[in-house]
C-alpha cells in the first residue's frame, strides 16, 4: 500500500510542474472616445533660435522706456514710453544674424554674470530677454567694456527696428 501511495503522490506531484509558459493576462483595452486616455507626443523645447526677444531701453538724460520685440518669424514691433507703436519685419539677412547672435554661448555666459551698480547717471540701461535666458548693462563708458555678445544683439535690434 506505501508503494501506491508513493506512486500516487509521485504523479500528483509530476502534474503540477508543466513545461508551458505561465500564461500572462492580455494588456487592458481602453474603449475608443472621450474617456479614453491620451498621449501627446513630447514637444521640443524652445531653443534660443526660436525664443522670442525682447529689448528693454530705459533711463538716459530724457528718461527713456522703449521695448523692441522680435517674434521667431522675424516680425517685430517697439513701444516708447508714450506708448506709440511701430511694427515691421526684420530682413532676411537681419532675421539670420539674429538668430546666429542669440545662440552664441557667450550670451548664456554674460547673463550668469553679476550685475553691478553704475558710475553713470543718465545713462541708458538695456535689458535683452531671449526666452527663458536674460542678460543687459548700462551703457556707461566709466563701468568698462559692455559684455560683447549682448552688446551685439542690442545694435543689431536698435538698427533694424530704429
Amino acid at each position: 500500500m506505501a508503494c501506491v501511495k508513493i506512486a500516487l503522490l509521485v504523479t500528483a506531484l509530476s502534474g503540477c510542474a508543466t513545461t508551458e509558459p505561465p500564461r500572462v493576462p492580455p494588456p487592458k483595452s481602453f474603449p475608443a472616445g472621450p474617456s479614453a486616455p491620451t498621449v501627446a507626443p513630447p514637444t521640443p523645447a524652445p531653443t534660443a533660435a526660436t525664443a522670442r526677444v525682447v529689448l528693454t531701453r530705459s533711463g538716459g538724460f530724457a528718461g527713456r522706456g522703449d521695448t523692441v520685440t522680435v517674434e521667431p518669424d522675424g516680425r517685430w514691433s517697439a513701444v516708447d514710453r508714450a506708448g506709440s507703436r511701430r511694427t515691421g519685419r526684420l530682413s532676411g539677412a537681419d532675421l539670420d544674424r539674429l538668430r546666429r547672435l542669440v545662440v552664441d554661448p557667450g550670451l548664456t555666459a554674460e547673463a550668469g554674470r553679476p550685475s553691478a551698480p553704475t558710475a553713470c547717471q543718465d545713462a541708458f540701461s538695456y535689458r535683452l530677454t531671449i526666452g527663458e535666458v536674460e542678460t543687459g548693462y548700462v551703457d556707461c563708458p566709466a563701468d568698462g567694456a559692455a559684455p560683447a555678445a549682448t552688446r551685439a544683439v542690442v545694435e543689431l535690434l536698435l538698427g533694424a527696428t530704429g
